[in-house]
């Protein structure tokens, strides 16, 4: 496992990040982690799981903005239900929200609702590059705080 993270390192992080924030429930920390264990650079793995994950929310919000319920509910597993009750929220914080979409189980839904109700494309993917920038700087710094101290460790 350790030759395929390092073999396919950042750019494979890259696209495992872009498609966690899409279509493929997957923790992309989980990779992240991987490829820091396999001794990638922590400041490409930074660069590249962050943009592969800004680019997958932004492909989220667009999916939400073509507003196709057909391709929603197939992909992405977001009920029109369930966007409808997210409009009040949506128009209430605005763009703001897109600092959240990094977040599991919700995060898809607000970048597809962001997009569907046409929330400013620019503010959004600010604050959305700025939320999943703190999300995985803070992955990083929390891996070789505690990480290391983790892998000594036998479990069994």
């Amino acid at each position: 496992m350790l030759e395929l993270l390092q073999d396919y390192g950042v750019l494979g992080l890259f696209f495992g990040a872009f498609f966690a924030a899409t279509v493929i429930p997957f923790s992309s920390e989980v990779l992240l982690t991987g490829v820091l264990i396999a001794g990638v650079n922590p400041l490409h793995a930074f660069f590249a799981a962050t943009l592969g994950n800004w680019i997958g929310g932004l492909t989220s919000y667009y999916v939400g903005h073509l507003g196709r319920w057909d391709i929603i509910e197939r992909w992405f597993g977001v009920k029109e239900e369930k966007l409808v009750k997210q409009k009040a929220r949506i128009e209430k914080y605005g763009s703001v929200i897109a600092f959240f979409t990094w977040l599991p189980l919700i995060g898809d839904l607000l970048a597809i609702g962001l997009g569907f109700y046409r929330i400013d494309v620019i503010k959004s993917a600010i604050f959305m590059l700025i939320g999943r920038s703190i999300r995985f700087a803070l992955w990083i710094s929390l891996f070789y705080y505690v990480g290391e101290r983790i892998l000594q460790y036998k479990f069994l």
